[in-house]
């Protein structure tokens, strides 16, 4: 591998940012900023690039409070491609059995030596409350249905790298808006840069007032299929809904399931995208999951350089380096 040297450039002025606890609080020049980073560490990965110590002596605490893959994995993936010390933590063998708040939980890491804490939970509103109680940078990895910002940040660097730019573009977000922080995030991040975003799944999960933010929404795939540059498939969060929002999931896949037969009817080069996990049959088909205008797993991909991209801003380093 050669010694191909990082240039991160200088931070802007633009960036003062101690904690990353959505997009809603950001201006474009600062989602910019966060892409621009993750697409230099992106190009270093792809390059061979496996250690960019930036971050060395840094340590990074995942604070998980709901299950994750690809979001705990990717954050401490990333920071360990950075140099820094990762620790997984487990709410089911922590102290919170016991009685201990989360508050009181995180600080007793943070007092271990913690530089930055990623949190995971179902509450919303969670990251903030920590923030105002740490010192450490805090990363909301999801909060309830809240946000999840780095989820639209590399769902946004994949449209990006894509197109090669975000504004000008129309965005569907299909499937359970209501109950996903992820559409919320996209929502706030792709309005930002330009991007026209519609809303789309059965009346009992998008309501009317998404246009509040912004948006169009409609009730029905079919209808939107030929006017759209990127679909976003989202998980129905069955684990989050007291009541089934629609008679069956057979149902439900019928009516916007994107499947080879709608495939056809969309723009040449359609981008599909999905957050995962993903429901092979319901949200999407295999064909169209596998096939070439799918970046599932050039998100994935995305999800380490942005979540290196972010630890980088928060935590530290402000030089280059060679690896």
């Amino acid at each position: 591998m050669s010694a191909e040297l990082v240039d991160l450039g200088t931070v802007p002025e633009c960036w003062k940012q101690r904690h990353l606890l959505g997009l809603e609080q950001l201006s474009a020049d600062e989602i910019t900023l966060i892409l621009d980073k993750a697409e230099v560490f992106r190009r270093a990965l792809d390059g061979g690039q496996r250690r960019i110590p930036l971050l060395t002596g840094k340590t990074c605490v995942n604070l998980f409070f709901e299950n994750s893959t690809r979001t705990r994995t990717s954050f401490s993936l990333a920071a360990r491609r950075l140099g820094a010390d990762a620790i997984d933590f487990s709410a089911a063998t922590s102290s919170l059995s016991k009685g201990e708040t989360v508050i009181d939980t995180a600080k007793n890491i943070e007092a271990m030596g913690v530089d930055a804490v990623v949190v995971r939970h179902r509450t919303p509103g969670t990251p903030h409350l920590l923030a105002q109680n740490l010192r450490s940078s805090v990363i909301n990895a999801g909060d309830g249905t809240h946000e999840h910002p780095t989820q639209g940040l590399l769902d946004i660097l994949t449209i990006r790298r894509r197109f090669g730019r975000v504004a000008g573009l129309t965005v569907a977000l299909v499937g359970d808006i209501m109950h996903s922080r992820t559409a919320r995030s996209n929502i706030w991040g792709l309005r930002k840069l330009g991007a026209h975003v519609i809303v789309c799944g059965p009346s009992t999960l998008v309501s009317p007032r998404w246009r509040e933010l912004g948006v169009e929404y409609s009730y029905k795939l079919d209808d939107i299929l030929d006017r759209v540059d990127v679909l976003n498939l989202l998980r129905i969060q069955f684990e989050r809904q007291a009541t089934r929002p629609f008679p069956s999931v057979r149902e439900y896949a019928l009516l916007y399931a994107m499947d080879s037969r709608r495939l056809a009817r969309t723009k040449p080069g359609i981008l599909i995208l999905a957050p995962g996990p993903i429901n092979r049959g319901v949200e999407v088909t295999a064909e169209v999951a596998d096939g070439p205008q799918s970046a599932i797993l050039d998100q994935v991909s995305n999800g380490v350089a942005v979540r290196m991209a972010v630890l980088w801003l928060l935590m530290g380093s402000r030089k280059q380096v060679s690896s």
